[in-house]
């Protein structure tokens, strides 16, 4: 089997509303799409999301490198996916994003060839997933609002961003608090937002409430700081940003920085890199989360048959598409509420509305 053509798709979604988290205000899923074809008719589908704030890519740079990504691929075997990654890696190893439409794509195109849905093609079983839904920074009033109401949707999580300052911050998690109840657990992000004196404030203040954990307190690459916040604190910590591979990963284990792993694969890379970094998780008694940016159904699939695949990855943060004003995928993950249901079709078992498709710019290489 060879990869024959490539089409590279400007993947606009809108948002029913801006949302805000410390790195900066999103008010677009600003996204792309690759479809790999193959000589023998089977055809992979695979999504980037594209947060310039995390992983230093534009949705404008992301199709500028995809452009040559997939020169590099036509006439190469889809199923040798390590091959196919390693060039893609050599080539340009900063762009995780990018790389992971073409990974995942790849990924889909192996598991219809072997007449197989992705969870199985990775060796692993179907399992039950229940995402969490996300609060966004805004007023304790109107967090409070967003807190009961998903609450009264039953959610069995409730996922807070935080990163401003120690007072705003402690204030918007004592009153989703009182509000709800002692009852569902809390899970803070602050997406770097705090340095590691407030984020030691913070996580004191809030440690008998209830919460689960808090990613990525403070800078990426202040692992040490990292460290000192664990020591310091209860609520375990949780590698986002600071965990982008798998060298990554061991200097995270190495260190003894944080409690969990955030795996995300526009953020790795993709299910290859991402299989490491579970490993590494796993091997050194890390459970994992598995995450993502503001991806449809079509990524948000890929990640879910990844987190079926894997028992290390023991939290599910799976709501981007919730923000969407559409909805352009059909097939995929189905929500039962905050319960994920995979499909059984061969692959990842989700493909875009051809409508939709022809709203958006496209690029052909072949």
């Amino acid at each position: 089997m060879k990869i024959t053509q490539i089409n590279l798709y400007r993947y606009d979604i809108p948002l029913k509303a801006p949302i805000a988290i410390s790195l900066g205000t999103i008010e677009n899923a600003r996204n792309i799409l690759v479809e790999i074809q193959t000589d023998e008719g089977i055809t992979g589908w695979g999504e980037g999301s594209h947060l310039w704030m995390i992983a230093g890519e534009t949705q404008a740079s992301g199709l500028a490198a995809a452009n040559d990504m997939a020169r590099l691929l036509i006439g190469q075997s889809p199923l040798n996916i390590e091959g196919c990654i390693n060039i893609l890696t050599r080539y340009l190893p900063a762009h995780p994003t990018t790389r992971s439409a073409f990974d995942v794509a790849l990924y889909d195109i192996a598991a219809k060839a072997a007449n197989l849905p992705l969870y199985q093609f990775l060796g692993g079983e179907k399992r039950t997933l229940v995402t969490d839904e996300t609060i966004y920074i805004n007023t304790p009033e109107r967090m409070v609002e967003d807190a009961l109401r998903i609450q009264a949707k039953g959610a069995e999580a409730i996922k807070v961003k935080l990163g401003t300052n120690l007072y705003d911050d402690i204030k918007r998690v004592e009153a989703i608090r009182k509000a709800i109840g002692d009852a569902i657990p809390i899970r803070t992000d602050a997406n770097q937002g705090w340095d590691v004196v407030t984020a030691t404030g913070v996580l004191r203040a809030i440690g008998d409430w209830n919460v689960q954990y808090c990613e990525q307190p403070i800078k990426r690459h202040n692992i040490a700081g990292l460290r000192q916040i664990r020591q310091k604190t209860t609520v375990p910590i949780m590698a986002d940003e600071s965990l982008f591979d798998a060298p990554d990963a061991i200097r995270l284990v190495r260190e003894e920085a944080v409690d969990y792993f955030n795996i995300k694969l526009s953020k790795s890379g993709g299910i290859f890199e991402a299989l490491k970094i579970n490993a590494i998780g796993e091997a050194a008694g890390i459970p994992c989360m598995i995450g993502c940016m503001s991806e449809s159904r079509l990524a948000l699939t890929a990640n879910a048959h990844f987190a079926s695949a894997r028992q290390n990855v023991r939290f599910f943060d799976l709501d981007a598409c919730f923000e969407h004003a559409e909805d352009p995928v059909y097939g995929g993950i189905i929500y039962n509420g905050y319960q994920i249901e995979l499909p059984e079709t061969p692959g990842i078992g989700a493909e875009v509305d051809s409508a939709f498709l022809k709203k958006c710019t496209m690029n052909n290489v072949q």
